[in-house]
């Protein structure tokens, strides 16, 4: 098996503007500095190789090369995030040196770089194509709450087991019967063949029913791990979450 330094991976950072639910979002300021420079400096804090910013817009771009960062322009009409890193990847890497990608959202600013880490080494494992993670649901009021997605995977969290293969991913509560739930934690590691296939391919029926793109992989036949961790970081979709956020990074 590769070591993750031989796949020479790229954290890819996708952002764009058009949030309705907090307008401007990449260039909310939080104690000084745009949201999507603080997002970059956690990926940076990994340690894991180069992080570009994959932007749709001109003035985001120029808030991260005013930090010192990198950041391509993507079109902006590009359906999904997972489009807009793979034409940020290649342009700037169109001879396929960086082997596995990290797809990171530009809405976590509280992001613990080790989760990155986490995602990132499942794919030392060369069989398995995409990586991502998830967290057990603790709070009554997700289990039913259709925007907490649940990942269905084959892991023995009661013998120890914390990591395994995901089996399907639902905004219904899954699996039935006795045992924890997983809450879907949307960071994803890609081996590159894998984010190129994905990409290229039309939306599956089911990821069009769920409306979770992370389904067409799997109707591809593409295997998925997920690996257990403590908790779920802080998504910025509201001006509350924002206010949050802020306290945190005090």
């Amino acid at each position: 098996m590769p070591l993750l330094a031989d796949l020479n991976p790229v954290i890819l950072i996708p952002a764009r503007m058009a949030a309705t639910r907090l307008p401007d979002k990449p260039l909310a300021d939080i104690h000084g500095q745009p949201m999507i420079v603080h997002v970059m400096q956690r990926a940076q804090e990994s340690g894991l190789g180069r992080v570009v910013i994959a932007c749709s817009e001109k003035a985001v771009q120029d808030a991260v090369v005013a930090a010192g960062g990198e950041a391509v322009l993507t079109d902006p009409d590009l359906p999904s995030g997972s489009d807009r890193i793979l034409a940020a990847l290649q342009t700037i890497d169109p001879t396929g040196r960086h082997r596995a990608v990290i797809n990171v959202q530009g809405d976590l600013p509280t992001l613990d770089h080790q989760l990155i880490i986490t995602a990132a080494a499942m794919l030392e494992d060369e069989a398995v194509d995409v990586a991502t993670l998830g967290a057990v649901i603790t709070r009554d009021d997700e289990i039913n709450n259709p925007n907490v997605v649940k990942a269905v995977a084959e892991i023995d969290l009661a013998g120890g087991i914390h990591q395994g293969r995901a089996l399907y991913f639902s905004r219904a509560t899954a699996p039935s019967g006795d045992g924890p739930l997983l809450h879907h934690i949307g960071l994803y590691a890609y081996q590159r063949p894998a984010l190129e296939r994905f990409v290229a391919s039309k939306p599956g029926i089911l990821e069009r029913r769920e409306k979770l793109e992370q389904l067409r992989a799997l109707a591809l036949g593409m295997r998925i791990d997920i690996a257990v961790v403590a908790t779920v970081p802080l998504g910025v979709d509201t001006q509350a979450d924002l206010e949050r956020a802020r306290d945190l990074l005090k």
